[in-house]
């Protein structure tokens, strides 16, 4: 253990040094002034402080007041050194944090059970740290499997949608860090947009529900195809939505919501502007942005700046534009985004 002895009396250093030494392979490092020796002790963090009460420059309550008011000392103990005769100030050294008492003379037979019990407190006090950390970090590790688990469901059960939806599996990477970049843009916590990175795939994973006579059909759909095309959103808000997972409830909302349009026109409950949430919001841009530059069986892909003429020309109508502003004004992370997951 580290000891830290303040005393302004080379006398008393020396006493209580060497009986602290005796008691066992323990660093012990003393000052006479109170001033250097507070430095120290906020820079070292000691197992364990003595310090006397009357000093020059500092006494020993402020002393301890200081010591309190760094967190790395919040905790330590702390032996004040009294004289006998000093009652009040030994109520004010406990209401300033001291947590045990030395009389003047010093007295080995004193000192040193005072001593050994504040040295144990303090291993017992480490001790509970370590454990607390061991403990941490379990939960940590216990969190991150969950987490894992939870990303697996999603990628599954997306890849499942992917396998019957002529869309490529780089379409939903790509949508999912579209929607992750505006969602930084836009000053999204970093906890959520994590969420959403994970969450976005799952977007069409009602499509699982649709007719492949319908899904897959390569000409343009009849308005009695394109009501079934569209149960998609609520499909997949009911696969998702009583999840115990906050990923897989945020993938519901998703679901329902990306095809919105800000004007009201959009579906499956024709809301507008902020009545969208916002993750509807981003993913719908995303979403849009991607399928347009991305080729399908029934179209060509259409060019990056194509892409980026509609979503100026659906601003406010079709896209939230704070959603489009932002897309639009990280550019260069789009193509950097769009190079990197070709199909």
């Amino acid at each position: 253990m580290l000891i830290a002895i303040v005393d302004d009396t080379p006398v008393n250093l020396i006493v209580m040094k060497s009986l602290v030494l005796r008691l066992g392979e323990h660093q012990c490092v003393t000052f006479d002034e109170p001033l250097p020796a507070l430095d120290w002790c906020l820079q070292n963090s000691p197992d364990l402080i003595i310090v006397d009460y009357m000093m020059p420059g500092i006494d020993g309550l402020e002393f301890i007041r200081r010591c309190r008011n760094e967190e790395r000392l919040r905790d330590q103990p702390i032996l004040m050194v009294t004289a006998a005769s000093e009652r009040e100030v030994r109520y004010a050294a406990l209401e300033a944090g001291a947590t045990d008492f030395l009389i003047k003379p010093i007295d080995k037979y004193e000192f040193n059970p005072r001593v050994r019990n504040m040295l144990r407190l303090r291993a017992s006090m480490s001790a509970v740290s370590r454990r607390a950390d061991e403990l941490d970090q379990e939960v940590k590790k216990a969190v991150e499997a969950i987490h894992a688990r939870e990303h697996e469901t999603v990628v599954r059960l997306a890849r499942a949608a992917e396998f019957r939806d002529p869309e490529t599996g780089s379409h939903i990477v790509r949508m999912a860090q579209y929607s992750e970049l505006i969602a930084r843009c836009l000053g999204m916590p970093d906890a959520e947009r994590e969420m959403l990175l994970i969450a976005a795939p799952m977007h069409d994973v009602g499509k699982l529900g649709t007719p492949d006579h319908i899904l897959l059909k390569s000409g343009r759909l009849t308005p009695e195809e394109l009501l079934v095309m569209r149960e998609h959103a609520m499909i997949g808000y009911e696969i998702l939505k009583d999840s115990t997972s906050p990923v897989l409830r945020m993938a519901a909302q998703i679901a329902a919501s990306h095809h919105e349009k800000f004007d009201g026109s959009g579906y499956p409950f024709g809301l507008a502007g902020e009545d969208i949430p916002l993750i509807g919001r981003i993913v719908a841009v995303a979403d849009v942005f991607d399928a347009l530059t991305s080729q399908r069986p029934y179209k060509p892909a259409w060019s990056l700046e194509h892409a980026r003429d509609f979503l100026l020309q659906g601003r406010g109508s079709h896209f939230d534009p704070r959603c489009v502003d932002e897309f639009l004004g990280a550019w260069e992370e789009v193509l950097r985004i769009h190079s990197r997951n070709a199909d």
